[in-house]
């Protein structure tokens, strides 16, 4: 119930703040809606306009009118597409929780295997040569890896779409998903590989010179036994705790990619959402993105109290011994 009660809580301090914000933006959001009809408004008309699309009043007022209308489900209509908010959403944001899902999951499998191989290899050759191209590949940025792909793959050896999130007329056909795919997939693992890669690695190591592994050497199992059975298991703790930590880094670099490769999704309507001032489109994208970043953060927690009892709060304040209480309770 705390934990509910925090989500509620932050998600109405996102809302209000992002809906100050907003409006008191720069900016003139008839446009979105009229164009360039705009110009050419009497001051009768203008006002009518403003009223009609619910921007008169004072901003509070305003806030807790659209409050009200967003818990009986109606978030109103987007500015820019004419159309519900949760409409225009609903139809990208598949493509971004392709685009997003499937990196963070890549992006986390692939360091957790380089973490192992350069705490294998530790001072080897190969270890060295994964930390230069590791530290030299999160350097560069990410609208820059991806116009270079674009170029590369897109424009010079035609191999890859280099737009889009999928051919014209096959938005269900699964090759050409995958294929439209690899490219913005490549630069959000690539941009976001070795951060986490080299945080796991130096972890491993520390978990390769506590004293267990030397009692576990010490009774015949293999360095590779104990890596993977000792080593690995209590870096998961660690491992999922960073994981739900990097949500929104991962979940940003996501839709800056989105609007450099012009992919339908989440990030390319927020960039849209922010320029046109389309208010309604903005507070429900902003929404959506920080219950993914709250929930992730505090699952992650959840599941890290679940695997090690030390991240646990003690049961009862002022205990002191909480901790070696549970440790006797498992024992």
């Amino acid at each position: 119930m705390k934990k509910l009660i925090l989500i509620i809580v932050s998600v109405l301090l996102l809302s209000l703040i992002t809906f100050f914000m907003a409006r008191l933006a720069p900016g003139d959001p008839l446009v979105s809606y009229y164009g360039d009809r705009v110009e050419r408004m009497s001051m009768d008309e203008r006002q009518h306009a403003i009223e009609r699309l619910g921007l008169d009043g004072p901003i509070l007022e305003q806030y807790v009118d659209w409050l009200k209308a967003a818990l009986h489900g109606d978030f109103g209509i987007s500015f820019k597409y004419k159309q519900d908010v949760l409409t225009v959403i609903s139809g990208r944001l598949l493509n971004t929780l392709l685009l997003g899902g499937i990196g963070f999951i890549l992006t986390f499998a692939f360091a957790l295997l380089l973490a192992v191989v350069c705490a294998y290899k530790e001072n080897t050759l190969l270890d060295r040569a994964i930390c230069k191209v590791g530290t030299i590949t999160s350097c560069i940025p990410e609208f820059w890896l991806s116009l270079v792909l674009i170029l590369l793959f897109g424009v010079t050896w035609h191999l890859l779409p280099s737009s889009g999130a999928y051919a014209l007329g096959m938005s269900h056909s699964v090759a050409s998903r995958i294929t439209h795919l690899i490219l913005p997939l490549s630069v959000v693992v690539l941009s976001h590989l070795w951060y986490y890669a080299y945080m796991l690695r130096n972890k491993l190591l520390d978990e390769t010179r506590q004293e267990y592994v030397l009692l576990a050497r010490a009774k015949g199992l293999t360095r590779r036994q104990v890596m993977w059975k000792h080593c690995v298991r209590n870096l998961l703790p660690t491992m999922i705790a960073i994981m739900a930590i990097s949500i929104n880094h991962i979940l940003g670099g996501t839709y800056i990619i989105e609007m450099v490769f012009s992919y339908p999704g989440i990030g390319t309507l927020s960039f849209e959402s922010a320029k046109y001032h389309d208010y309604n489109m903005l507070m429900v994208l902003v929404i959506i993105t920080g219950i993914i970043v709250i929930v992730g953060n505090i699952l992650g927690q959840t599941i890290s109290e679940r695997i090690d009892y030390r991240m646990r709060a003690p049961e009862s304040d002022g205990d002191l011994f909480a901790d070696e209480k549970e440790v006797s309770r498992n024992a």
